[in-house]
């Protein structure tokens, strides 16, 4: 289901702003190289790239420190290839109505993206070409059926989530990148809870890792759980979190997972009044089994990700601020007080958030 109506809490920050951790010097060039360690000092944060957009970006995919796609409102597609000096907005054509939540990039020139709604406004698109040209490879036939994420376990192979139906999740599957699309069978999915869904919130309610392993984040009903499949979707286990459900507004948005055992839930109540206490939590087995961090971020957080090549930072992001955790998600700390959606991180460390109002930044040192 959307992330909140349309909207999480409007930021009081203005859109041509930067922020980044106490004392952090003026936007200037990254130094190099990057370690996860530099990440970590007073001086690090959040550096705002004009995006030339006013889109709210709820889809992004990070590349590398120079390369990243965002995806959003009103259809919007940008990528950079300067790292945020200069953006190309590649929507694809006559997509203006739509809203893009989720969007999977194979380098620099191969995406595919994901528009979620109720019946035929959630469709895939696929571009090969750096979006000089877009394909329509899915659009959702049914009505009861609505889209809300989608991850790849390589290059060929990927699933796409919907909110139940008939009582139970819907996965769609690709083996040809993102080409063709099916449908799979729902017996291997547990029943959804009555009123149960997945946040189109930040891309991030429907996570892999490896070559079969994915997760799902839910949130709306009595408890707020977490699904995970070993075999590409075919086939789900169930668990609780300790994250607060119990309305429509509340649970788990999204997972950031390190490798098969390793994994992050945050979230919360996206409602900008309301309190968001022991919204996050951390997995090590696989999703089996979930432990309450012991000092969460304050307020909701809609975005997780792993820095690589550490096994114990991570950030997390939302409307109101972001977070850094050093020990696995046990404790967060405020490091930024901007307002973002999403956040992910490329394997050379180059880090990126993205939200409303055209707001696109990297993390730099």
């Amino acid at each position: 289901m959307a992330a909140g109506p349309a909207a999480a809490a409007p930021s009081t920050a203005p859109a041509t702003s930067s922020y980044a951790a106490p004392h952090a010097r003026p936007s200037a060039p990254p130094r190099a190289p990057l370690s996860a360690a530099a990440l970590t000092t007073p001086h690090a944060g959040w550096r705002l790239k004009d995006s030339g957009s006013t889109a709210r970006f709820r889809g992004l995919a990070a590349v590398s420190r120079t390369t990243a796609w965002a995806a959003g409102t009103a259809g919007t597609v940008l990528r950079t290839r300067d790292g945020g000096k200069h953006w190309s907005d590649i929507s694809p054509p006559g997509a203006g109505e739509l809203e893009f939540r989720d969007i999977e990039a194979f380098g620099a020139r191969r995406a595919v993206v994901l528009a979620i709604g109720e019946g035929a406004a959630s469709r895939v698109f696929r571009t090969d070409d750096a979006g000089a040209t877009w394909t329509e490879s899915f659009r959702n036939p049914d009505s009861r059926a609505f889209y809300d994420c989608l991850t790849f376990f390589d290059r060929r192979h990927g699933i796409a989530l919907s909110d139940p139906v008939d009582g139970r999740y819907r996965i769609l599957s690709t083996a040809d990148g993102g080409r063709r699309w099916r449908v799979l069978p729902s017996d291997g999915m547990p029943p959804a809870q009555q009123g149960e869904a997945a946040f189109a919130a930040s891309g991030q309610c429907l996570v892999s890792s490896g070559s079969r392993d994915a997760w799902i984040a839910t949130g709306g009903a009595a408890t707020a759980r977490v699904l995970h499949t070993a075999d590409r979707g075919r086939t789900w286990s169930v668990s609780d979190t300790p994250v607060p459900a119990g309305d429509p507004a509340r649970g788990v948005f999204a997972l950031a997972v390190r490798d098969r055992a390793h994994a992050l839930a945050v979230g919360g109540d996206y409602r900008p009044d309301q309190p968001s206490p022991r919204a996050a939590a951390v997995s090590h087995d696989a999703g089996a089994g979930w432990t309450p961090a012991t000092a969460p971020p304050k307020a909701y957080r809609s975005g997780a990700v792993w820095l690589p090549h550490s096994r114990h930072l991570a950030l997390a992001v939302g409307p109101s601020g972001s977070d850094l955790t050093l020990d696995g998600g046990r404790t967060w700390r405020t490091f930024d007080d901007g307002s973002y959606d999403t956040v992910d991180c490329a394997p050379d460390l180059g880090c990126w958030a993205a939200g409303e109002r055209g707001r696109i930044a990297r993390l730099e040192p």
